[in-house]
């Protein structure tokens, strides 16, 4: 089966003009501009099979967002190949379109004075949608996404939460197997991110949806991807699993304690590094490859009610690669 996504050494650069300070510099950039190339996303190559959701990641302004506009059609890039369930996304038109579904977490097409229905039915006429699909559909969206009596309340007067849960049922109405979704979570509070996060879930299950996400929480990530990838100052640094980026980049462990009376963190010390202490509740960070056996003499020589071996915060492990460039060589 062929890849739903495929980059092929993608590249976009922008013209970005240049002036000087004062009153010299507007006249300069406005009687002979002077402009510098600005290399958004620099020979990135991925492909993702049908039915994956993807983590693309990356500091701000690292070339996530300019490469999913690429992918769906929004930009053209200044050298590369794409292709998305098929096609090119520049040269697809509409049935290209009816593949693919673009959410931007800070952008909304929900008209601010309307209900979200009113929406709705606009993109049932967009896309041709007939009105049994769209009655079938729109009731699946209704339960998934658990969006009640909300139908039919002006969108100004619905919480983030409840505006971003009608954002994806508009963007996928009529059912895309592709979806870029851009910051789906931004802003939302954790029981808004979860009730997100539990609908992509169910939605890739009953479909086979394939799902290239962004994200700054990472506990989007963990709970919906199992691959990552890694981009910064506009090159892919890392294309893989979760478990093999914290493997790589996470030279330790943690040992988590529950601790009986008498145990200080001056005992503790002498089993590894006492990164939080507060009694009986105790982390010490060891070498990764030295986590059990420092467990199992902990164990013999303390009096521990509770322990568990836990990675890095999956946050740490992210800035640290962002902060080295980690590279699939490495």
């Amino acid at each position: 089966m062929a890849p739903a996504i495929t980059a092929d050494r993608l590249s976009k650069t922008f013209k970005v003009k240049v002036r000087d300070p004062g009153l010299k510099g507007a006249l300069q950039a406005l009687l002979k501009p002077r402009y510098r190339d600005v290399h958004a996303v620099r020979d990135v190559t991925f492909a993702i099979e049908p039915g994956e959701i993807v983590a693309f990641l990356g500091p701000n302004g690292a070339g996530k967002t300019t490469t999913l506009k690429m992918l769906a059609g929004l930009l053209y890039p200044t050298s590369g190949r794409v292709a998305v369930a098929g096609f090119a996304p520049w040269d697809g038109g509409p049935a290209f379109k009816r593949r693919i579904a673009l959410v931007l977490g800070n952008r909304q097409q929900l008209v601010w004075d309307l209900p979200p229905e009113e929406t709705f039915q606009l993109n049932r006429a967009i896309y041709d949608i007939a009105e049994p699909d769209y009655r079938e559909r729109l009731a699946e969206l209704v339960a998934l996404l658990e969006l009640g009596d909300l139908l039919d309340k002006p969108v100004r007067q619905l919480s983030l939460g409840e505006r971003m849960k009608c954002e994806l049922a508009a963007a996928l109405l009529h059912r895309p197997p592709i979806l870029f979704l851009d910051e789906p979570t931004l802003g939302l509070d954790v029981t808004a991110q979860e009730a997100i996060r539990r609908f992509l879930t169910q939605y890739r299950d009953r479909h086979g949806a394939t799902v290239l996400l962004t994200s700054h929480y990472m506990q989007d990530v963990t709970a919906l991807a199992s691959r990552v990838l890694i981009i910064n100052r506009g090159r892919l640094l890392y294309d893989g699993a979760l478990a093999a980026l914290v493997a790589r980049i996470a030279r330790t462990k943690r040992i988590e304690l529950v601790l009986a009376d008498g145990v200080t963190a001056d005992a503790l010390a002498a089993f590894g590094t006492v990164k939080e202490f507060r009694f009986p509740n105790a982390v010490l960070e060891v070498p990764r490859e030295d986590a059990a056996a420092t467990s199992a003499r902990l164990l013999a020589a303390l009096p521990v009610a509770d322990l568990s071996i836990e990675d890095p915060p999956i946050e740490d492990v992210i800035r640290v690669a962002f902060a080295r460039g980690v590279a699939e060589d490495e």
